[in-house]
């Protein structure tokens, strides 16, 4: 499996504030292949089941594809680098739709064009 675009069960371990923490779904969203070999980290936006309506947060739908068991929203915001021992296992793929969203979010975020 690829490790772009693949949901991920991830160890953050413990939380300062704010913060997500401890063993949870999250989304490699980086570096591509071209990269990916060569370093240790990857770049994750972590999910959440609180449901907090916020614009930056992107709902995923649960699923075979996706690994996860209830909706989940993308907490864009929460962008990490983490070394790749955090990646426990893999869980699924993330839809198109839901990829599209994160990528347009962390865009905005990021003041990328």
């Amino acid at each position: 499996m690829d490790l772009i675009d693949s949901i991920w069960l991830v160890d953050f371990g413990p939380n300062f504030p704010a913060e997500p923490g401890h063993k949870r779904p999250a989304l490699v969203v980086g570096p591509t292949d071209g990269f990916a070999d060569f370093l240790s980290n990857v770049f994750v936006v972590p999910f959440t089941t609180s449901r907090r309506d916020l614009n930056f947060h992107v709902e995923v739908e649960p699923g075979v594809d996706s690994g996860i068991s209830e909706i989940s929203y993308a907490q864009c915001e929460q962008l990490r680098s983490i070394n790749k021992r955090r990646l426990v296992h893999p869980l699924g793929v993330i839809d198109s739709e839901s990829r599209f969203q994160i990528r347009r979010v962390l865009r905005m975020l990021l003041n990328f064009s």
